[in-house]
């Protein structure tokens, strides 16, 4: 701002005259300005795409990287599982020339939605996203001295739970939260689908050898992260419905999504214990009874085999309690029949 004195009126007094830009005019020059440079820089540096794609698939080899690259959640009663934060941040960090721009677009004392606006700078592809409202209040059980009491409810245990002013702190990391998750949707329509999936299956492979070369390592450090994060071995002994010992390598791939979905803000405990546990769960790759589909199929073959000409197959069918000795020697008896047959 500057000031310029001139004489005003008889009195020959100086008035100030102010000269200068308005804030708002001033803060869209300045982003015309950057989003220009931008522009230039990114026409400059071309992106190569293979090499772009090398970048991602090396970072999915990274055993630590790819441990936080997948998230599963409970959407609707359903298992999602998808790329993670991370996984996108770093794909597009890898892809280059891509900005990302958040703002505010409503605040008051209530909630607060912010805007990212992602654009590919080479070809001029852009996508705006707003998160949804990030209200300003959380819920306590057990409200502390000081805090401001907005409201109450009954939980589904029939607990009362209060909800309070959000503190500055807490505020930051719910807006961070929506944020990042804003970005992750926006970053996806932005990166080509066939590499994202091309990623996920690297990501896969990357667990998998990491759990063929140390299962016990890989556990202790999968129960200590959920510890960091408030869960108990105990509570992930109850997810599963067995012991720790045990746990399957599908298991673990679960519990590592899960724990992205976790410390990313994506979903709860609660919600997790609800579609991911193990009451009334069927056994992985079978049915209701445990039993898995190939085997169940053996049996009905072995059975139809063995039904005597003139009786319904109902009466020699074979029993629950057949052991799998049996049944193997059946099926290898059953086989060297057919193959001379």
């Amino acid at each position: 701002m500057t000031m310029a004195m001139v004489p005003a009126g008889e009195e020959g007094r100086p008035l100030p005259v102010v000269k200068g830009e308005t804030s708002a005019a001033a803060v869209a020059a300045r982003e015309k300005a950057a989003i220009e440079a931008r522009f230039l820089v990114a026409m400059h540096r071309l992106r190569v795409p293979d090499t772009a794609r090398l970048r991602i698939l090396a970072a999915c080899q990274r055993s630590r990287f790819a441990e936080t690259a997948k998230y599963s959640k409970p959407v609707a009663g359903q298992k999602i599982i998808g790329p993670s934060i991370r996984f996108v941040e770093e794909a597009l960090r890898c892809w280059g020339n891509v900005d990302i721009q958040v703002s505010v677009v409503f605040d008051d004392d209530e909630k607060r939605i912010m805007r990212v606006v992602g654009l590919d700078l080479e070809t001029g592809a852009g996508y705006a996203l707003d998160t949804p409202p990030i209200l300003k209040s959380v819920e306590r059980r057990n409200p502390k001295q000081g805090d401001e009491v907005l409201g109450s409810r009954e939980n589904s245990q029939g607990a009362t739970v209060y909800r309070i002013r959000a503190t500055e702190d807490d505020l930051l990391n719910k807006t961070n939260a929506a944020v990042s998750k804003t970005i992750r949707n926006v970053g996806l329509r932005l990166l080509p689908s066939d590499i994202v999936e091309e990623a996920m299956e690297a990501v896969d492979e990357t667990l998998r050898h990491q759990d063929e070369r140390d299962p016990a390592g890989v556990r202790k450090r999968l129960v200590q992260a959920f510890y960091q994060i408030g869960v108990m071995p105990d509570a992930l002994v109850k997810l599963l419905g067995h012991p720790l010992e045990s746990i399957t390598p599908a298991e673990l791939a679960m519990l590592r999504t899960v724990f992205t979905a976790l410390k990313d803000g994506e979903t709860t405990w609660a919600e997790v214990q609800e579609t991911f546990g193990a009451e009334g769960r069927p056994a992985v790759g079978g049915d209701a009874s445990g039993r898995a589909p190939k085997t169940e199929a053996l049996r009905e073959r072995l059975a139809r085999n063995r039904v005597p000409k003139g009786e319904p197959p109902a009466a020699q069918a074979p029993p629950d309690d057949a052991s799998d000795e049996a049944l193997q020697r059946e099926a290898a008896e059953l086989l060297r029949r057919e193959g001379g047959a």
